[in-house]
């Protein structure tokens, strides 16, 4: 058998994705959707496969070029100088296809619908052309006579929907018009009143039309969901779950069937980055998302699995550790005591994860910065207070240089005295789970080497969970006998650098409240600044040897 795949278009409707990418290269499960046609395509019995080509040709000629020892056909590369559309297309490798039906399948369709089938009902019917339809209320608009026979196309809101995957008899040929351009759809809409065009109506099967962000990113999911399930793709419930302060958006996928196999998960998490093109930001957070997440995991330390990913899609699939953070549980507990019991345990996995992390991390791995580093607590922390919060939230017309020496000095001694490991940068409430009584650390793609003490400070100081001064010094007591710290000299260090460790996470905190409520417009996040106003001035107060005097006097002013 034969096979013509539709891979001429420009992709508008994806731009500005499809600037440097061809939709048919877009991925489902890090393969390209034209991976997936060609695969189905040759498990149908397909031998011979023709790929049209205009925009962008090169890099669908080379995917085809790079995988051709894995594809059990002969594929070929037509380039259109001109595009022909769908009907021109066709029209173009008449001597490629005349001594035989064939199949014709657009390239940014995912489907699995069986198309041995499909070419069987169309030798059943002797028809000049089959189409496969279904029934999809946004694109329906395919009439259908009780026959089986199509009668039109143009019937928006009834019938059936085509879904661009169709037999044809290459008689066909005979019936096409002596132009070079023209669409399928016009000479099928022809031949209907000669009912030369069946209708293959496929119930039961997974089809989308991947022509929008939207719907990829949907199927892209699905696709995924049901691949780290093991389950049918028709049977994954996709459910959105409640996001955190990045532009991630976050999933639940689960099967409506309850596996019998009691070694499958029953769900599993996705987190949707968006779509990752090469050299962009997300791209490279994605990646410190994977590469981070999978040595923590085999370091033992209890972060959740890494199950897949696609590093195009955005998409990392994840072990599901259900819906109890950190805040959830320390809000049940009964009373002090009970609350510092908890933070004890996750002490003694917050040393875990700066120890074990440590050993064998790759600084290659992170984005943004290697380290936790001067620079960086003076751009992400420091100017980001000022610029986010202190200007952008409050309104004032501050000007950073004229602190910047305090600033210097609180980043030099937030460095100062660092009980170095590997550190998680944003070691809160939200961002600690509770499964089976057990905790895990999640979003862990900002980690680097840097002092223990700024992820103490994270977690003591959290604005979701407010903790008792006495209660903080106690953990901070706590952490210093768990990693062995026992003279004075010692601890005095330790402490001094915490301390100053508060300090630059509690702007930190406030420039990303500012900027998720101003910019972002997550407004639930305002109702955390005044504490954490609060927060930093009591930790200013309490560094009057020091001299950060504007800076004080900045901050006392708020």
């Amino acid at each position: 058998m034969k096979a013509l795949i539709l891979a001429a278009g420009f992709g508008t409707r994806l731009f500005p994705y499809t600037n440097t990418v061809p939709k048919p290269l877009f991925t489902l499960g890090s393969i390209p959707v034209l991976g997936h046609t060609i695969d189905l395509l040759i498990r149908s019995g397909c031998r011979q496969i023709i790929i049209n080509t205009h925009y962008l040709p090169d890099m669908i000629t080379g995917y085809i070029e790079n995988n051709k020892e894995q594809f059990e056909a002969q594929i070929h590369c037509v380039y259109e100088p001109e595009i022909l559309d769908t009907g021109g297309a066709i029209a173009n490798v008449k001597e490629f296809m005349a001594d035989q039906d064939f199949f014709v399948i657009n390239a940014d369709v995912a489907t699995n619908v069986d198309l041995a089938d499909l070419f069987d009902f169309h030798v059943t019917q002797k028809a000049l052309a089959t189409l496969v339809l279904h029934d999809r209320k946004a694109f329906n608009k395919v009439a259908v006579a009780p026959g089986g026979w199509i009668t039109g196309f143009n019937h928006p809101g009834k019938g059936l929907a085509f879904t661009g995957i169709q037999v044809l008899s290459p008689h066909i040929f005979d019936f096409m018009p002596d132009r070079k351009v023209f669409s399928s759809i016009d000479l099928f809409s022809g031949l209907c009143k000669k009912k030369q065009v069946a209708a293959y109506v496929a119930d039961g099967i997974f089809w989308e039309d991947m022509g929008t962000q939207a719907a990829y990113a949907r199927t892209a999911r699905q696709w995924m969901g049901a691949a780290a399930l093991e389950a049918n793709i028709l049977d994954i419930k996709i459910q959105d779950l409640a996001g955190d302060g990045s532009d991630r958006t976050w999933f639940r996928a689960v099967p409506q069937t309850p596996s019998k196999n009691k070694k499958k998960p029953e769900s599993v998490v996705i987190c949707d980055h968006g779509i990752c093109l090469p050299g962009s930001d997300i791209k490279a957070q994605l990646a410190a998302f994977v590469h981070i997440g999978t040595h923590l995991f085999k370091q033992k330390v209890p972060v959740p699995a890494i199950l897949a990913h696609d590093a195009f899609a955005g998409l990392v699939v994840l072990e599901d550790l259900g819906d109890t953070h950190l805040a959830d549980l320390v809000q049940q507990a009964k009373d002090k005591s009970a609350i510092k019991q908890i933070y004890q345990k996750l002490i003694d996995l917050l040393v875990l994860f700066s120890q074990k992390g440590a050993a064998g991390f790759d600084p290659a791995w992170t984005c943004q910065t290697p380290t936790y580093s001067k620079s960086l607590i003076l751009e992400k922390e420091c100017r980001y207070f000022m610029d986010a919060f202190v200007n952008g939230y409050l309104g004032k017309n501050l000007s950073f240089e004229d602190i910047a020496d305090a600033f210097s000095f609180v980043a030099q001694k937030a460095l100062e005295g660092g009980f170095q490991g590997l550190m998680h940068r944003d070691c809160q409430s939200r961002n600690i789970m509770v499964k089976n009584d057990t905790f895990y650390f999640i979003d862990f793609q900002s980690a680097r080497t840097g002092p223990f003490q700024y992820d103490l400070a994270s977690l003591l100081i959290d604005p979701y969970v407010t903790l008792p001064m006495q209660v903080q010094k106690d953990l901070v007591s706590y952490a210093m006998d768990r990693l062995g710290l026992g003279s004075r000299t010692a601890r005095n260090r330790f402490t001094q650098c915490f301390h100053f460790c508060c300090l630059t996470r509690n702007m930190q905190m406030l420039g990303a409240f500012a900027h998720l409520s101003r910019v972002k417009k997550k407004t639930g996040f305002e109702a955390y600044i005044p504490a954490a106003v609060a927060s930093l001035k009591q930790l200013i107060q309490n560094m009057e040897p020091y001299p950060v005097t504007g800076l004080k006097e900045l901050i006392m002013r708020l």
